[in-house]
């Protein structure tokens, strides 16, 4: 997959990366989420954005790591997306404030996409970025279903997230201190 565009309408482009090369597009992807997670209902700051990318560094060395980055005509990254699929030793389950059932948190490194963050600069919102880079990213992948997280106070991630057929199947925090968040499901087959 290493680096495959797909060129959308409205001069937005959607490429697919790999690992490496979204590890080569730190400054991209950086640009993007500092961007969007500063506004309310996340509230992050340089320290928050900067943990965030020490995640990131580990988690695009992942074996099943992929991305998608949307760029407009002149170049500018205007939105992200990225991932991996979950592995056996996954504490996702762990976070959630009431226990699911074992075969829901069963993982075997293949059932579950666990769909990181994604996110798009305001002036590109309400034109279909979102919903090209989360099929971008998804397109060929090998999982049964995908786990988010999505914070509830923000209507226009969650009201997406259901039109594109997640359900919620639980609240989590899924970080120490965090605002409960629901965790999402979709599933593929």
């Amino acid at each position: 997959m290493r680096g495959r565009p797909v060129t959308q309408p409205e001069g937005v482009s959607v490429e697919q990366l790999d690992g490496p090369a979204a590890a080569e597009a730190e400054n991209a992807f950086r640009l993007v989420y500092a961007e969007a997670f500063a506004e309310p209902p996340y509230d992050e700051n340089e320290s928050d954005v900067s943990a965030a990318f020490r995640r990131f560094r580990s988690q695009t060395r992942k074996a099943t790591f992929r991305s998608a980055l949307a760029r407009s005509a002149d170049g500018r990254p205007v939105g992200i997306a990225y991932g991996y699929q979950l592995g056996p030793q996954t504490g996702w389950w762990d976070q959630l404030t009431e226990p699911v059932s074992e075969e829901m948190r069963r993982e075997d490194g293949r059932r579950t996409f666990g769909l990181m963050e994604l996110a798009v600069r305001a002036p590109w919102r309400r034109q279909g970025v979102a919903r090209r880079l989360h099929d971008s990213l998804l397109d060929g992948i090998d999982a049964e279903r995908v786990l988010l997280n999505v914070h509830p106070k923000s209507p226009a991630a969650v009201a997406a997230y259901r039109a594109w057929g997640y359900r919620k199947v639980g609240d989590a925090r899924p970080w120490g201190g965090a605002d409960l968040h629901d965790v999402m499901l979709l599933d593929l087959r």
